[in-house]
């Protein structure tokens, strides 16, 4: 029995920005040829112009179940027991590294996000007229070509790479971590999930950190808290993932490349040298130079030409951010009303830092 709403699992913000740039510790050259390769970019035409040499990712959970037994299946709590089950999307990140590599964006894209998924062809090559839906049928109508068409055509904005990971690969990252720390100002208890936590500081293995980021009932926030948490998570796992304990621990290191590999695939033009250059300068990217965001938003619950339920962008602000990140401008404005007072911010969209810690202040 597949379950579509039972399926909220994970955050891979930090994998994409943390793992990439841990690779180059452990011998790139051994690692990358296992990495199974999908043509992310097959038939795709009249893309957006690419303004600058900052790289966007496009990050997609995946809840297959490819890699599971059905004991595992059932101890994780993901659902029905049947490993031949199809995949479909779940989490959506879009991650945004700046030119210069100092700095990166992660901004969530709500997977119920109203959409126009254009035209296409389906399984069997008969065209699928153009047609509103939710963002996250472009994966499960027409996979990585048809999500990234999607996206493109919504944000005018030019994804540069793709990745791809389930959550098999997530519980035993968190598990080669030696679990993540994370904080939680409310009492948990979620029945959806299965996760019963006490308000405070906990560290989680890899089964409770999938939990965790899957619990989306006990506050009334639904998947917009859901996206919070993840947030929060993907800031302690990138602050655990850059610790000393990690870095300077090969065992450590080596496994938990080792587990994110094992359950990535990658689109082909991400190439073994974009990597290991990406990861030379991004070895030193601290978590407070992370800005976590989620696209702004109109309507929460917006039902029209057919869909309900649905979340609708903001016309003005999302725009304006997605411009902002076409152009690798700054996404925090800094006015300086006179040469001797400190610089104000303004900050125009929800964000964080991963170096945020809830429960801090």
């Amino acid at each position: 029995m597949k379950s579509p709403r039972a399926i909220r699992f994970f955050t891979i913000a930090s994998i994409a920005i943390v793992g990439i740039s841990a690779i180059s510790w452990a011998g790139l050259g051994r690692i990358t040829a296992a990495i199974p390769r999908v043509d992310a970019f097959a038939g795709l035409e009249n893309r957006p112009k690419k303004e600058s040499s900052a790289v966007n990712y496009l990050i997609v959970g995946s809840d297959t179940r490819e890699g599971l037994s059905r004991e595992e299946i059932k101890r994780l709590r993901v659902g029905g027991t049947d490993v031949a089950a199809g995949k479909r999307s779940d989490t959506m990140l879009l991650i945004h590294i700046s030119k210069k590599r100092d700095k990166a964006a992660i901004i969530s894209i709500p997977r119920d996000s109203y959409a126009l998924i254009p035209e296409h062809n389906n399984s069997q090559g008969k065209v699928i007229p153009a047609a509103y839906s939710k963002i996250n049928s472009a994966y499960n109508w027409g996979g990585a070509p048809l999500l990234i068409e999607t996206l493109e055509s919504m944000s005018d904005l030019r994804i540069d790479h793709y990745v791809e990971l389930n959550f098999v690969g997530f519980v035993r990252m968190v598990d080669a971590l030696g679990g993540v720390e994370i904080c939680t100002k409310k009492d948990i208890d979620d029945p959806k999930s299965h996760l019963t936590l006490p308000a405070g500081t906990h560290v989680l293995d890899g089964v409770d950190s999938l939990k965790f980021v899957r619990t989306r009932v006990f506050d009334g926030l639904g998947d917009l808290g859901r996206m919070k948490r993840q947030q929060e998570f993907a800031g302690a796992m990138l602050r655990k993932a850059t610790s000393a304990g990690v870095l300077l621990n090969p065992v450590k290191m080596v496994d938990f490349i080792n587990s994110a590999l094992d359950s990535v695939v990658t689109d082909e033009g991400l190439s073994q040298g974009d990597l290991l250059t990406l990861g030379k300068q991004l070895r030193n990217l601290s978590a407070s130079n992370v800005r976590t965001l989620t696209i702004p938003l109109q309507y929460y619950n917006y039902s029209k030409n057919g869909v309900s339920a649905a979340v609708l962008w903001d016309p003005v602000l999302a725009p304006e951010l997605f411009e902002r990140i076409k152009n690798d401008e700054a996404l925090i404005e800094e006015v300086r009303p006179d040469p001797s007072s400190s610089p104000t911010t303004i900050n125009k969209f929800k964000s964080g830092t991963a170096a945020d810690n809830p429960c801090s202040g």
